[in-house]
């Protein structure tokens, strides 16, 4: 791949109307010093530029695309749908349906509510949770990402338990301060922030496999720690699973750690790549939402005909026999492929996963736990593998703090040809 001129062409377009030329910053690829490409098409595995360059895509809308690009059931349940409309703002059976459904996998979500995004889904989590106990202070993790709702976009204070300071101009200081922000995997610091304000903790909201850090697998009971500490102090337990809902298991990460939040947020995978979130958890919890508590949610595209859809047909495919199984085995042979060819050319590089869910890491550290170890590794070396497998037609997330996801319709000769890539790129990388 050497001709991206029609993209940069669309990207000096774009900045003329959007800021940085994108409307999610991660787009713009300045996280690797380079040029987005602009994307026209997907098949199955591929994405296409409009310069025709082809792409292997690890990226899959950041999660959703677990079936594969316009994947031929989903686009015929979404044509079907849109044909009678494409928004009622009323209810309809389709929301029901895909209700039944998600609860039959996520049994911890005795009720719940369609949001049109995943930023809604654990805003509203957040609101329920302080209405629900009457305290406002909320405990996250460092490097775990929920949306940018103003109370969740803090950096980590000094010490074990400090008050989080804004991440972004706009953000009021006094409402960040309402958020203890610690290191994940550092089930001490959070044993600590309660022992001081156990009584005025809300909630705790974590990703139980972090995926916006890149890829982090939890500790051994750091998930079933965090479920003693909340039932200890009378807090609610937040699962953000909006990237890991239906992507690492058919019952995300909760199935897997066979921990019960008391609410959960979904996404991404949810509406087969359609705008969509959810949240929901216990009866006693969700029936304080309006109108038939005093809690207040409301969305008008909230429970879209289109997104119910998609959404059905997704969770309908995904539940056939052995569908995980495929999947898991194509991401393990994929990091595994990736380190050993690594080694060759004595890079370090180590490697996480979970179902289609995975991230690599340039370092020497033997296990990656927490947002500082990412951030300590070399950013140099990624910068430079990504662009090489980039320039190969492997589109990798361009930084080092996203993870990537494997398809079902990614193939092993898709699999082993990135691993041959990968191997050449190191080799050149070495030199």
């Amino acid at each position: 791949m050497t001709n991206t001129k029609l993209s940069k062409k669309a990207f000096n377009e774009a900045k003329k109307v959007f800021p940085g030329g994108v409307n999610s910053p991660v787009r713009a690829f300045k996280n690797v010093n380079s040029l987005p490409v602009f994307i026209e098409r997907g098949c199955g595995a591929y994405i296409y530029d409009l310069d025709g360059n082809k792409y292997i895509d690890y990226i899959g809308s950041w999660g959703p695309m677990i079936l594969g690009h316009a994947n031929k059931d989903v686009i015929s349940s979404i044509q079907k749908s849109i044909k009678k409309s494409t928004s009622f703002g009323a209810p309809t059976l389709l929301e029901t349906k895909l209700a039944k459904l998600i609860q039959k996998h996520f049994p911890s979500m005795e009720k719940m509510r369609m949001t049109s995004s995943g930023t809604e889904a654990t805003m509203s989590a957040i609101r329920l949770a302080r209405g629900c106990t009457g305290k406002d202070k909320i405990i996250k993790f460092e490097g775990c990402y929920h949306g940018h709702t103003d109370s969740l976009l803090v950096n980590a204070g000094s010490g074990a338990a400090t008050f989080g300071v804004p991440s972004s101009p706009g953000i009021p200081k006094k409402l960040t301060e309402l958020t203890y922000s610690l290191e994940y995997n550092n089930i001490e610091a959070v044993e600590n922030c309660f022992k001081k304000n156990g009584s005025q903790i809300a909630c705790v909201i974590v990703e139980p496999i972090a995926g916006n850090m890149n890829c982090i697998i939890p500790n051994n009971n750091f998930i079933k720690k965090l479920r003693f500490m909340c039932n200890k102090y009378k807090s609610i337990l937040i699962f953000d699973e909006v990237m890991t809902g239906f992507r690492v298991s058919l019952g995300g990460a909760q199935k897997i750690y066979k921990v019960k939040p008391d609410i959960t947020t979904l996404g991404k995978i949810v509406g087969g790549g359609m705008p969509i979130g959810v949240f929901g958890g216990k009866k006693k919890y969700m029936d304080k939402l309006s109108p038939s508590g005093p809690i207040y949610h409301a969305g008008t595209l909230s429970g879209n005909p289109i997104a119910m859809s998609a959404g059905i047909k997704t969770i309908e495919l995904l539940s056939r026999k052995n569908f995980y199984n495929n999947l898991e085995n194509k991401t393990k042979k994929l990091v595994i492929g990736l380190q050993n060819a690594a080694k060759k050319y004595n890079i370090n590089i180590q490697v996480n996963y979970s179902g289609g869910m995975f991230g690599f890491f340039f370092t020497d550290k033997k296990n990656i736990n927490n947002f500082n170890d990412v951030s300590n590794c070399n950013k140099i070396l990624f910068e430079k593998f990504f662009k090489i497998m980039l320039s190969k037609g492997i589109y990798f997330a361009p930084s080092p703090f996203e993870a990537g996801f494997i398809s079902s319709k990614h193939t092993i000769k898709d699999i082993n040809f990135t691993i041959k890539s990968a191997e050449e790129a190191f080799k050149k990388i070495s030199i």
